[in-house]
């Protein structure tokens, strides 16, 4: 609504106002006694209050809509409504303060509205849309749904199936249900309002009532798609996902060509680990439906979890061709089966060719540690420092990420010159002194690293890692304790259920001669976290809790999971060499 139509419009109510209702409007040089008036009918009686005042509030009003003054023509309209009663001017009073935002004031129009013309379809549909918005309460809100459902012209069936999507706003779900079951009494007969029953009783938290609702409108509709997929749903929420696969392997041949049902019923096979199944389906379904990229990509990671990872690209790279989902996703996913094969020039290819999205960064920065790996280390830097100068918010991931290559390729006193530099320039950069702290732990430089963790503790008190930093450096290094117990309690006071910081827990307890405390901790942290120096830790305790059969067998397993890791490595050796 622009000001110039919005001029246009009022002088075309106020003139309407006028002739409709045959006001006489006086003439400032007419004498009162020549003035005469027509007599007053109902409309008339209406439109008295249209006095010279009232006109000049008018143009007020317009010249306010004109200047694009929207707050101050949605006043006047407000109040020209109220004094004057009159319908047409709480219509347009509604809408105005609606385009201004003004929600309040639109409200109290629309209610008027509906007060002078209660058989207006339009002023009830408006008043039900301000009130479902979560301007007033749910009581006033179901008559006039009530009211919608009885006099809509297309029948009832699609405003009750967006019943509950117009209550949603209000919190209290079981008063909700509640409504929902009056308003939808007239219309149990018609699916649509069983079906409205069964989604407002499972949003209140009755699934079993939402099943019997659904079953109600199956019996009427028996090939109903909406009621069947819903009816799956709640099954599989309920852990029946068993019933929801046979339910919907019934229900298909009654709509034998529905994508939707043999998407649902392909996703509860793979859901109760039926792969071999599931992939049948999605073979068909890719039939079916091969533009649809959701069923593709389901399909490419069933072939991947087979360990079919060639298939797997080919549909990937089908994806890719077709545009959905994501094509940055997609790539990623063949990055990693390129990567996964050691065909390192084509992942490194497909993982610069992400642009967007989360996983830009990441996947950059795998291209580079890729590069790095295969001999090219100059390349690698030469691409992230390319990176630093173009992506200057994120100059300082990959900073970090070039700094961690070095760490990787044992050049730990390069990545530590480069953190230094740029901490130089960046005293106060919290990511980049962690960094450097754990570097400076790894060149034997402890006073460094020290200094850098309590540091941090000053900036970012509420930060626990780097009380656990210090604190395990301190266990690991079986030194001082007693302040590593302190600073790795503080550490778990702020994250309780980090693995890594249990794991630190365990360690100054071992250190300490806590053996059951500490293998209690270490267990704790391999549930939340099966990380392989964790299981090293683990197999250490039971090793001197003499339970050596245990140790060897947690080595082992983790070994077999993590066959390159080299501190469980070091660890299995110096106790079994």
């Amino acid at each position: 609504m622009s000001p110039r139509p919005l001029l246009k419009t009022v002088s075309r109510l106020v003139l309407g106002l006028c002739l409709g209702a045959g006001v006489f409007v006086a003439r400032a040089d007419e004498p009162a006694a020549t003035q005469s008036a027509p007599a007053q009918s109902p409309a008339a009686e209406q439109a008295s209050a249209l006095t010279p005042q009232v006109l000049y509030q008018f143009l007020l009003a317009e010249i306010a809509g004109a200047r694009g003054n929207l707050e101050l023509a949605s006043q006047g309209y407000l109040d020209l409504a109220r004094k004057t009663q009159d319908a047409r001017i709480a219509h347009r009073a509604a809408e105005i303060a609606l385009y201004a935002r003004r929600v309040p004031d639109a409200l109290e129009a629309a209610r008027l509205w509906n007060k002078l013309e209660p058989d207006n379809l339009q002023a009830v549909q408006m008043l039900a849309g301000l009130l479902a918005g979560g301007m007033g309460q749910l009581d006033e809100l179901e008559p006039q749904l009530a009211r919608i459902l009885a006099k809509s012209p297309e029948g009832p069936a699609g405003l009750l199936m967006a019943l509950n999507g117009t209550l949603q706003r209000y919190p209290d779900k079981a008063e909700v249900r509640r409504s929902v079951d009056r308003l939808t009494e007239p219309y149990l007969k018609l699916p649509e309002a069983n079906f409205a029953r069964a989604h407002a009783a499972f949003n209140a938290g009755d699934a079993d009532a939402a099943l019997a609702s659904l079953d109600a409108a199956l019996v009427r509709k028996s090939d109903w798609e909406p009621a069947a997929l819903l009816k799956a749903q709640l099954q599989q929420q309920q852990g029946r996902t068993k019933d929801a696969i046979a339910f919907l392997a019934a229900f298909r041949s009654k709509q034998p060509q529905s994508v939707d049902i043999q998407h649902a019923y392909a996703r509860l096979l793979a859901a109760d680990r039926q792969y071999d199944a599931a992939r049948v389906e999605f073979d068909k379904l890719v039939t079916l439906a091969p533009d649809n990229g959701e069923i593709g990509y389901t399909r490419a990671l069933l072939l991947l979890q087979a360990g079919d990872a060639n298939a797997a690209e080919a549909e990937f790279k089908r994806l890719l061709v077709l545009g959905k989902p994501d094509p940055d996703t997609v790539r990623m996913q063949i990055a990693q089966i390129q990567e996964e094969q050691k065909r390192i020039p084509e992942a490194i290819l497909s993982y610069r060719a992400i642009t967007g999205g989360a996983q830009r960064n990441s996947a950059w920065i795998r291209a580079a540690l890729l590069q790095a790996r295969g001999g090219d280390l100059a390349g690698a830097r030469s691409e992230l420092a390319r990176l630093r100068a173009a992506e200057p918010k994120e100059a300082n991931t990959f900073l970090l990420a070039e700094a961690q290559i070095l760490r990787e390729l044992d050049r730990a006193a390069e990545a530590y010159a480069l953190l230094d530099a740029a901490i130089r320039k960046q005293p106060d950069q919290t990511e980049l002194i962690y960094d450097r702290a754990l570097l400076a732990e790894r060149l034997g430089k402890y006073d460094e690293m020290e200094r850098d963790l309590r540091r941090l503790i000053k900036l970012k008190p509420d930060e626990a890692q780097s009380y656990n930093a210090l604190g395990y450096s301190f266990a690991d290094r079986n030194i001082r304790l007693a302040e590593a117990n302190t600073l790795i309690r503080k550490a778990l006071e702020l994250a309780p259920d980090d693995a890594f910081i249990l794991d630190s827990m365990g360690w100054v307890l071992y250190r300490s001669g806590n053996l059951e405390s500490a293998y209690e901790h270490l267990k704790r942290a391999f549930e939340v976290r099966p990380d392989p120096e964790i299981a090293a830790h683990i197999g250490e305790v039971l090793w001197m809790m003499g339970r050596q059969d245990d140790a060897r067998k947690t080595w082992q397993d983790a070994l077999a999971a993590h066959p390159q890791n080299e501190e469980l490595a070091k660890v299995i050796k110096r106790f079994t060499p």
